[in-house]
């Protein structure tokens, strides 16, 4: 089965939010086996917004239209529905009758005439009666054949009718199964790790392998398609398999498991602990592992000690490293490594201190960058010599701290200094 996904609203093509919706959808839809072929954009204009149905209709089984159900005049997606089918809107009593018991229970008066609009269904159509708000979702079979799900643009209330109505009644038409699963690595670049697993890219149809790029890591996402989930699993796992063989130390997870994330349940695990101390990224490694739920048991603390001051005064870096060695030196990462050891106590330390740029810093170039790594068995420091903005350097210094501390944590060699990224 295929589908296409066309998302409306202007404030989607200025760029004012990101467009969740489909990528949400997309997910979900998946799972159920159905397979995503395009996705469309469209603002809220109603001639468009025919076209781009037309369009879909065509070359696809499913239409799913996301937004533009609202109470509004700006709210045209049911009128280019009922344009596209030429045939005229019909109120229904039925949602009228809701629309009026919503709006007593809210205790705000009387109903605005304009939300009535909401109870308007092209002749024909059948409605997905929403439970959160007030905008019915829209059921019409097209010309062509396609079948059309239309969703209001809240993601609330559209994860409601997806998950409650629209994935049951394709699951159910389905026959086939699609399930993925996504290996993560970092340390790596992309076309580096691609000519590690090349040949397995070019020569399966079925599972699938794709790379997806990101600042600091590659993911790795295998596909399969069968009739069961279990078979998908099963023809994934030989797959998955080769690639973390052949890409070793490099993969931080088989989940799809952020580095942060790695990082907590290797730490709570072993119950060991893990402090930080952070200069160029600016409390960036704390934010990080702070957002992994359960993280206040392994993760004690991290000192953001951006200046010369700071180093000395919090973390106890000593005068004569920070005026010869300089901010920006093996020296200095380690000395904060252990002095934030000291200072929380923890089992494990990690430390960040670089150059982010512009500008030089401690008469070091800009993307020169040292990590550390301080423990009871375990003393290191990595030179990185790192390009890009300043926002890409943060990320890639994040990156390889917390896969310093991976590393040790699952027995793997720590990495040499000097690292060009």
């Amino acid at each position: 089965m295929r589908a296409e996904i066309v998302a409306v609203g202007t404030e989607l093509l200025l760029g004012q939010i990101a467009n969740t919706n489909a990528r949400w959808m997309s997910e979900r839809l998946a799972a159920v086996g159905v397979d995503v072929l395009h996705h469309q954009v469209v603002g809220d204009n109603q001639e468009r917004i025919v076209d781009a149905l037309r369009l879909a209709s065509s070359r696809v089984d499913v239409v799913l239209v996301t937004g533009g159900l609202g109470p509004t005049q700006d709210d045209v997606t049911r009128d280019a529905i009922a344009d596209l089918l030429g045939v005229p809107m019909v109120r229904d009593p039925k949602i009228e009758r809701r629309l009026r018991e919503r709006f007593r229970a809210f205790g705000s008066g009387s109903m605005p005439e304009s939300n009535l609009r909401q109870a308007d269904v092209p002749e024909g159509a059948s409605f997905i009666e929403p439970r959160r708000g007030t905008a019915p979702g829209l059921i019409a079979d097209l010309p062509g054949g396609a079948r059309l799900f239309a969703v209001p643009g809240v993601p609330e209330e559209m994860v409601e009718m997806v998950e409650g109505s629209i994935l049951p009644a394709l699951a159910d038409a389905g026959t086939e199964v699609i399930r993925s699963r996504v290996l993560r690595a970092t340390g790596i670049g992309e076309s580096a790790l691609a000519e590690r697993v090349s040949d397995l890219f070019e020569t399966s149809a079925n599972p699938t392998i794709a790379f997806l790029a990101s600042s600091g890591e590659v993911k790795v996402r295998i596909t399969a398609k069968a009739t069961t989930l279990e078979e998908a699993e099963r023809m994934i796992e030989p797959v998955a398999d080769e690639v973390r063989r052949r890409l070793g130390d490099v993969v931080f997870s088989s989940e799809d498991e952020a580095l942060e994330e790695s990082v907590i349940r290797l730490l709570t695990a072993r119950s060991s602990t893990l402090a930080a101390a952070e200069s160029l990224t600016g409390g960036g490694v704390g934010t990080r592992l702070t957002a992994v739920p359960g993280a206040s048991a392994a993760f004690l603390g991290s000192a953001v000690v951006y200046t010369d001051a700071a180093k000395s005064g919090v973390l106890g870096v000593r005068a004569e490293t920070l005026g010869e060695a300089g901010p920006v030196s093996e020296a200095c990462a380690r000395e904060m490594a252990e002095g934030a050891r000291r200072v929380y106590g923890s089992d494990l330390a990690v430390s960040t201190t670089g150059a982010a740029g512009p500008e030089p810093h401690g008469g070091m170039a800009p993307g020169t960058v040292w990590i550390a790594l301080a423990g009871e068995d375990v003393g290191h420091e990595r030179l990185l010599r790192l390009t890009g903005e300043r926002d890409r350097i943060r990320r890639w210094t994040e990156q390889a701290a917390l896969d310093l501390v991976r590393r040790h944590l699952e027995g793997w060699p720590l990495p040499s200094s000097d690292r060009a990224i």
